[in-house]
């Protein structure tokens, strides 16, 4: 059930009338989100009567509940960890990590398993597992091991009753691929009382329309440059695998931060407010820089719950500089069960930690006499360059298909039919629009929800009818919804 079909507009309708009508009576509107946030993730595998998704969700939900309730128990009065509540907290995300590694991985291992053995000429033939990857476990199994950790930190001074948990896990808004939202942003919004007389609908259809834009037109855009690209490399002349490149890394950002957008519109539409997840990315002057911008509720999560746990930076600089590198692979493999991610990780935690080595050398020694202006154009240039470049191990299929992409770079030879002026112009536009100020959207917005009712749906039905006359025959899937 894709955001942008009939089908998820029939779903919402239904969704969003009952939630109003039920937002006054507390206990009945949350059995109804979770009722419906159900039925949206079990629709994913509807076709696929052997494998009860759904369980995994309510066994994810009960355990991790049970296991808040036993570590909150064992905590002392003043909320202060004790030995029984740490062994608890670790076997909470022994067992979230045990299935998460059980759904995403055993493919992975098992594959690279027989192919090492292939290789010194053992064969091994008959049926092995295979696993099928439920959409969207990644993102709630975080969600969860944040919730259990937290509780185990002492943030939660009482225990959060099993419906309210249910609801936060489930949520079908940000249920298969994110943002990453904690428990403390989302539970005590579920008490909040929302009035359903008035229903605020000018920021959320700003977000959808947008969403919907960036998704249908802009991304499935980049992907008819991008995809041949990286399908057939050697078809594809060196200027033409460049714009190929830069049009994934606008086909990613379109894709994903499109899918939140409408994410955080539709959840608003309910009275459910998610964190922000990008900030203009594309804009930033460091890889650090970039990864406070990208993914935002990925990246505070791998810093609160893993780099910090770790040892952060209270240490030696070469022990900062593990814990950072470190943090990156897991962060590349999270992504995807492939040595591409883990190339891809690798790659992140390197240009980090060098990142880091060249900026206190060049705080050593200076500016070098350079301009302040020209400094940080260089430092885009080369930060935009070096995240689009890394992008090339998280789209290509083999580590093999990667470094011929990469190669084609400097090849000579192939076609650069489809690098056209709308194409650069488009690859452009999309980059300049990282740098306007916040101020211009959010007096859009502003003036929009000024307008009279009839002025608003006149103007969406428009971007609407421009949405389906410019996007493609079909929507493909969200590419985040594979993680």
């Amino acid at each position: 059930m894709l955001f942008p079909t009939i089908d998820f507009a029939v779903f919402f309708l239904v969704v969003f009338t009952g939630s109003w009508l039920l937002r006054p009576h507390k206990v009945a509107w949350k059995v109804f989100i979770l009722c419906a946030s159900f039925f949206f993730y079990g629709y994913w595998f509807s076709s696929q009567d052997d494998l009860p998704i759904t369980g995994l969700l309510a066994f994810s939900i009960v355990v991790n509940w049970a296991f808040g309730q036993a570590v909150f128990a064992a905590m002392t009065p003043d909320g202060e960890r004790t030995q029984r509540s740490r062994r608890l907290v670790r076997a909470a995300v022994i067992v979230d990590l045990g299935v998460l590694g059980y759904f995403k991985y055993v493919n992975f291992f098992l594959d690279s398993f027989t192919a090492r053995l292939t290789m010194i000429g053992v064969h091994l033939d008959g049926p092995f597992v295979n696993v099928l990857l439920p959409i969207g476990i990644s993102f709630f199994t975080f969600q969860a091991i944040s919730y259990v950790i937290d509780i185990g930190r002492g943030v939660w001074r009482r225990p959060v009753g099993l419906l309210d948990f249910a609801v936060y896990l489930s949520f079908f808004a940000h249920l298969v691929a994110g943002p990453i939202v904690r428990a403390s942003e989302f539970i005590p919004q579920l008490d909040a009382g929302a009035d359903p007389r008035y229903v605020p609908t000018a920021e959320p259809f700003m977000l959808i329309f947008r969403g919907l834009f960036k998704k249908i037109v802009i991304s499935s855009f980049m992907a008819t440059i991008a995809d041949p690209v990286f399908a057939l490399p050697q078809d594809s002349s060196s200027w033409q695998t460049l714009w190929g490149i830069y049009a994934y890394a606008i086909q990613i950002y379109a894709d994903f931060s499109g899918y939140t957008d409408i994410a955080i519109g539709v959840a608003l539409l309910l009275g459910i407010r998610f964190p922000q997840n990008f900030n203009a990315p594309y804009r930033a002057l460091s890889l650090q820089d970039f990864w406070r911008r990208w993914h935002m509720t990925l990246s505070r999560w791998l810093r609160d719950y893993l780099y910090i746990p770790l040892g952060g930076n209270r240490g030696s600089e070469l022990f900062t500089y593990r814990n950072l590198f470190l943090t990156m692979v897991i962060g590349g493999l999270w992504h995807g069960a492939h040595w591409t991610f883990v190339i891809w990780g690798v790659s992140q935690g390197g240009y980090l930690v060098g990142e880091r080595v060249v900026k206190q050398a060049w705080a050593r020694r200076g500016a070098m006499g350079l301009p302040p202006p020209l400094v940080k154009v260089l430092q885009w240039v080369l930060t935009f360059n070096v995240v689009c470049l890394s992008w090339v191990f998280f789209r290509a299929r083999s580590m093999g298909g990667a470094f011929e992409v990469l190669g084609r770079l400097i090849g000579d030879g192939g076609s650069s039919a489809m690098v056209t002026p709308l194409v650069i112009g488009t690859v452009l536009a999309m980059l300049a629009s990282q740098f306007v100020p916040q101020r211009i959207p959010e007096a859009v917005t502003t003036k929009f929800a000024r307008a009279a009712p009839v002025v608003q749906i006149l103007v969406l039905g428009a971007g609407l009818v421009l949405i389906d006359a410019l996007g493609p025959e079909g929507i493909a899937p969200f590419i985040y919804y594979q993680f």
